[in-house]
């Protein structure tokens, strides 16, 4: 059976190997398919398309989209859109403008008690310094780069957390707006991490429902921030409202400690999703 993985990160957002390195990672943890999904970017594509013949791994081309419901952050997962869509890039690159804004506002903060300046995160991002997102791993990244802290986690457990005086909010699409746009962009739309409890608040289900009206297709239900019985909640809003569930890793390289291919999606999933995309998934 072939084994799927439809959630990673290189150093176009914020994972930190190369899309040349991912899909060498990905062979080496014997994967078929993975698919490469920065954060509002789609930079990266080129790149890891190039390594599919290299590597014997096939490619979804893909992005996932920061979006916010009345302060709960929700991540959208976009596969197979037409990354020339007008409406789709205008979003992303509104997005990532405000990250930016918001990251150089929260260094500033930061700044005022920690040994830390612009220039020390844009080490850490060199991949996106003209136009990609930079974060909050980047700052986490930095800040460990100069001893203030061990690792990224502890960074976003204490200064870096939403409730910590040095975090700033930035401007994120609403996620039934974002499925639209998803949608007529060609895209197939996924829901990633729904119930990740440790590191957001629950997106309320009748928004869930809310979007599967608009075209939602999907729910990232095997993935490790989501708990077994909140898996088994998942999969009854997917079976009652005929969505995908798929399972992923999410991973980022060293920057997170999950490991590629961790959890995956079936094969006729995968199909599913092939099939309602714009774009063709890049084989060996």
């Amino acid at each position: 059976m072939l084994k799927i993985d439809l959630h990673t990160h290189s150093n176009h957002s914020d994972g930190t190997d190369t899309p040349t390195e991912l899909m060498h990672q990905a062979q080496k943890a014997g994967l078929d398919i993975i698919a490469l999904t920065d954060h509002d970017v789609t930079s990266g594509w080129e790149e890891a398309a190039q390594a599919v013949p290299l590597t014997q791994v096939g490619l979804v081309r893909g992005t996932e989209i920061s979006c916010a419901w009345h302060g709960i952050t929700v991540h959208l997962l976009s596969y197979l859109q037409n990354p020339e869509n007008v409406a789709l890039k205008q979003a992303h690159e509104h997005t990532i403008r405000s990250r930016q804004g918001r990251a150089k506002e929260m260094v500033t903060r930061l700044g005022e008690d920690y040994p830390l300046t612009w220039e020390d995160v844009l080490q850490q991002a060199p991949k996106t310094k003209l136009d990609g997102p930079i974060g909050r791993p980047h700052i986490a990244d930095a800040l460990v780069a100069k001893g203030c802290f061990p690792t990224r986690s502890d960074c976003f457990e204490t200064v870096l957390h939403p409730r910590s005086r040095y975090y700033v909010k930035h401007w994120s699409l609403d996620p039934i707006e974002a499925v639209e746009l998803v949608r007529a962009a060609g895209g197939v739309p996924v829901i990633a991490h729904p119930r990740a409890r440790m590191r957001q608040k629950l997106l309320p289900t009748k928004v869930i429902l809310e979007m599967a009206k608009h075209g939602l297709a999907g729910l990232e239900v095997h993935h490790r921030d989501n708990s077994h019985a909140d898996r088994e909640f998942l999969i009854e809003i997917a079976d009652a409202y005929q969505l995908l569930i798929t399972g992923s890793s999410d991973y980022h390289g060293t920057g997170k400690s999950n490991r590629l291919g961790e959890n995956l999606t079936k094969p006729s999933v995968f199909e599913e999703i092939a099939q309602q995309g714009e774009l063709e998934v890049l084989l060996p």
